[in-house]
């Protein structure tokens, strides 16, 4: 490993500070935008289609790049990588709030989603490789409350930009922040960290795995339809693929025995992209509940919704500070079950249910979830050697965006297959309900795998880390 002296304890601060700002701001920039979109299907005027691009476009650019990107961390460093991301970031967030139509504010977009998976696939790496082990769970808390924080403050202030001034201001809300983050990398992050062994790039299996992951992803936004169920499949052979030519290639793009060696790292990204399937949805879900079936505003509607981030925000720094003297899987796990129990209750959700049941399900759901991220991170990054650090910090983000689009998949096809292609009135709450409770219902089932995969991913602190699945 071509790594600087150990830093002391105030470059480890700096490092913090940084990749915590820059966890704030990638998901701080993606919330805020959500909001102005309405707003910039009227200005540019676009339709339904071109506007599910402008998040599509960035979340899908961001899964097909993690990887990639984590692997060329590893192999020309970890703050090179990180700093071209946010300054393409910065860049392109600009430039998009230039943008005269559609078709190039989500051209704009893939750029952006270019800077996020360069951020996502070394911010967490870069803290592995400085934080002591004894402090490393706490840095990674506190790395991923910074995200929900991001999540939290992106509404907000995405709203009150795109209502002042236009919707070109939800893309700048974040550039003075991205530019202190530069300016802080260039003077506050000394030294390099990445592999000394000379390696080649796997160009054939990025281009395997970019093309496989395309597929996937796109595929399940348009379930449940059969060209759906088509990329789907073609989509999951492209993944057999590539594991079969990344098993025998010399200088893979990612270490695919990982998956067959480390238990730790295997059932911990089963456990990820699982709970991310079952989580992800709650708050579209409950939108549409709390709006059509309460009759609630949406402002209304937001300051309930906002009781799962706030939590998460809160509780992830104490779990993952927990996470360096209690066994992750034990606090993983018990976060999960709180998630479950939450579910659970979202799953009875009916016409006459109070806003305060909403908000109680939320805290369950938001602090169990807190109670996992964390040690779920800490798990993953401490059960790889330090060479993997880049590309397991690109599987912890993979996994993430996955399970996202796979629970959007599969609400699209509850809500096709009991509610149809129709205009929400009221003559369909009815089926709205059913729709929302079995989706629920359905996340809560997920939990309880994901339960499980915890629960039998072994140890980091007692030395069990690695072993055959």
């Amino acid at each position: 490993m071509n790594s600087p002296p150990a830093p002391d304890a105030t470059a480890q601060r700096v490092a913090l500070i940084i990749v915590c700002l820059a966890s704030f701001t990638a998901p701080l920039m993606l919330s805020a935008v959500n909001v102005a979109i309405p707003t910039i299907a009227a200005g540019l005027g676009a339709d339904a289609i071109m506007l599910s691009w402008i998040p599509t476009a960035y979340l899908l650019t961001s899964a097909v790049l993690l990887l990639p990107f984590g692997r060329l961390a590893d192999m020309y460093g970890r703050k090179r990588v990180f700093l071209l991301g946010m300054i393409i970031i910065t860049v392109a967030s600009m430039l998009a709030s230039t943008s005269q139509s559609v078709q190039q504010l989500v051209a704009y977009r893939v750029l952006q989603g270019i800077g996020a998976a360069m951020l996502f696939a070394t911010g967490v790496a870069l803290l592995t490789s400085l934080m002591p082990r004894e402090r490393r769970g706490a840095a990674i808390g506190m790395s991923v409350s910074s995200v929900y924080f991001g999540l939290a403050c992106g509404p907000l202030l995405g709203g009150w930009a795109t209502h002042h001034y236009s919707w070109r201001a939800a893309f700048l809300i974040h550039i003075p922040i991205a530019l202190l983050i530069i300016l802080l990398a260039l003077a506050g992050l000394r030294g390099e960290w990445r592999n000394e062994k000379p390696q080649r790039f796997d160009l054939p299996g990025a281009g395997i795995y970019a093309c496989a992951i395309t597929a996937l992803m796109y595929g399940i936004s348009l379930l449940p339809s059969a060209s759906g169920l088509a990329l789907i499949l073609a989509g999951a052979a492209g993944l057999v693929v590539f594991l079969r030519h990344e098993r025998r290639t010399v200088d893979p793009l990612f270490d695919v025995n990982l998956f067959f060696t480390n238990r730790t790292f295997t059932f911990s990204c089963l456990a990820s992209i699982t709970i991310y399937t079952a989580m992800f949805g709650t708050s579209y879900l409950l939108s549409l509940y709390l709006q059509y079936v309460k009759g609630l505003t949406a402002a209304a509607a937001g300051v309930i919704l906002i009781a799962q981030p706030a939590v998460m925000a809160l509780l992830s720094p104490v779990s993952g500070r927990l996470s360096d003297r209690i066994e992750p899987r034990l606090l993983a796990s018990a976060g999960l079950i709180l998630t479950a129990a939450g579910l659970g209750m979202l799953a009875a959700l009916g016409p006459a249910s109070t806003p305060a049941y909403v908000v109680f399900s939320l805290l369950l759901t938001g602090g169990g979830f807190a109670l996992f991220s964390s040690p779920n991170v800490n798990a993953i990054m401490g059960s790889v050697d330090r060479q993997h650090l880049g590309s397991a910090a690109g599987a912890v983000s993979t996994m993430r965006v996955l399970g996202q689009m796979n629970s959007m998949g599969l609400i699209t096809v509850v809500f096709a297959l009991l509610l149809g292609p129709v205009q929400i009135a009221p003559e369909h709450y009815p089926a709205l309900m059913r729709s929302i409770q079995i989706s629920f219902l359905a996340a809560a089932g997920m939990t309880g795998v994901a339960i499980y995969f915890s629960m039998v991913r072994g140890e980091i602190h007692g030395g069990k880390m690695e072993g055959r699945i």
